[in-house]
């Protein structure tokens, strides 16, 4: 930062170009290949501008930013504003490059932020400005140790705390999820504002499995999962942000057939972030032992932010999706992450198997003791025969189609299942696709 005290500001127009911008987001963008008055550059935020356009609401969260000099921390709030969307920057926090020893054991700095349980921000008095997934009972503005409980490492020292006292990045610090007991580990780094002083936190949370919440040192499959699959997530995310800005030819012209090869790029990239996250959840509920932490939620609202994730998707295939109406309610008891997964992968199929122009079907209907959500589509559908394969570990209807990884619907059974719920299927040829996820109404 330039030892300012107010946000980095800058205002995108309906075509995605920066029209406005402060001195230090004008360089962070040139210096992503954009060019004065252009189009957006850095992919992280041009998408976040994408997103908040298609949804037209405010959105503020937490951005991880490529740059020349090492990667950003920004806190970003993009409001839309007369067609376009103004951009307010408060965190803007450089990652310099640390020894392995400063803060995490040496390739640990690999596993800080992928594939977390929970991200979260903070203000300087540890006090939630952002969780995600949300949690129930905890609220914007509680102390983030209403959710967490922090656990003292082998010195008896509590990392975070002295990461506050020092205004330094922290990891390993264990803590215990409130109602469920489960085991994470935290990991963030600190925001700073103009003046150089601690703004607050942004971080993750990732649940310990239970061999491993035993001591330091212990190794299991699921342990070596979790890092093999952060590993992979960070490289594959990067070569996917980097392949949609040669697509969106931020730095000129391009032949067509470039253009093509940057699009098969990032669409193979995507496809497999899918399947190192599906190859990570197959390992974890196959596990004898494996569980879920049911609670009180509300399987109406989980839908309805289920669909406002996958809006942007839906408007870009031109489909529309119809979902529960904000007063609609309800109440059953699952794990809110899960519950979540699952509608994403059912309604992600759904948009993907639509016709272009189609409309999709999201509706809660009670059923005395059960509550349930129903996906539809328009799509083709599924003939009797395929109709209980679908559910089957890498097994897709059609597998020369553009699609997932064979393993979604597996996964979500399964984990509906856990829950004391199911997922069945009514289809016909030709007539689209009703899944239903069914859990305990409360």
């Amino acid at each position: 930062m330039s030892g300012r005290l107010a946000p980095v500001r800058g205002r995108v127009d309906g075509q995605g170009r920066l029209v406005e911008a402060d001195p230090e987001l004008l360089t962070l963008h040139l210096r992503a290949g954009g060019q004065e008055g252009g189009v957006l550059a850095p992919p992280q935020l041009a998408a976040l501008v994408r997103l908040v356009r298609r949804i037209g609401i405010v959105v503020s969260r937490g951005v991880l930013v490529a740059d020349e000099e090492g990667d950003l921390d920004l806190w970003v709030r993009a409001q839309p504003d007369d067609g376009g969307v103004s951009l307010a920057i408060a965190g803007w926090n450089r990652r310099a490059a640390v020894p392995a020893s400063a803060d995490l054991p040496a390739r640990e700095q690999d596993f800080t932020r992928a594939d977390a349980d929970w991200t979260f921000a903070t203000d300087a008095a540890l006090r939630i400005v952002s969780l995600v997934p949300p949690h129930s009972g905890v609220s914007t503005g509680d102390p983030l140790t209403r959710l967490f409980t922090l656990q003292p490492g082998e010195q008896g020292a509590l990392p975070m705390l002295e990461a506050v006292a020092m205004q330094r990045r922290f990891a390993d610090q264990h803590a215990t999820v409130a109602v469920s007991g489960e085991q994470v580990r935290l990991a963030g780094a600190p925001l700073i504002d103009g003046l150089g002083r601690l703004a607050g936190f942004s971080g993750a949370a990732t649940i310990v499995p239970a061999e491993a919440a035993g001591g330091p040192g212990a190794v299991n499959a699921d342990a070596f999962g979790e890092r093999l699959d952060a590993a992979l997530r960070g490289p594959l995310d990067r070569i996917v942000a980097n392949a949609e800005t040669i697509r969106a030819q931020s730095e000129g012209p391009l032949r067509r057939d470039y253009s093509a090869y940057a699009t098969d790029i990032a669409t193979a990239g995507r496809h497999l972030l899918a399947l190192v996250g599906d190859l990570v959840d197959l390992q974890a509920i196959e596990r004898p032992d494996f569980t879920v932490a049911p609670e009180p939620i509300d399987l109406a609202d989980v839908a309805r932010r289920a669909a406002g994730l996958l809006g942007v998707r839906a408007a870009d295939r031109g489909v529309r999706i119809d979902r529960p109406a904000e007063d609609e309610a309800a109440p059953v008891h699952g794990d809110f992450r899960r519950v979540l997964q699952i509608l994403v992968n059912l309604i992600g199929n759904a948009v993907r198997y639509s016709p272009e122009g189609g409309m999709l079907w999201v509706r809660c209907e009670p059923g005395g003791r059960t509550a349930s959500v129903v996906v539809a589509d328009q799509g083709k559908g599924l003939a009797a025969e395929d109709q209980s394969r679908i559910f089957e570990k890498f097994e897709r209807v059609d597998p020369s189609e553009p699609g997932g990884t064979g393993l979604g619907l597996y996964i979500s059974r399964r984990l509906a299942r856990a829950m004391g719920g199911d997922i069945t299927v009514d289809s016909a040829p030709g007539q689209g696709a009703r899944f239903v996820l069914t859990l305990p109404a409360r």
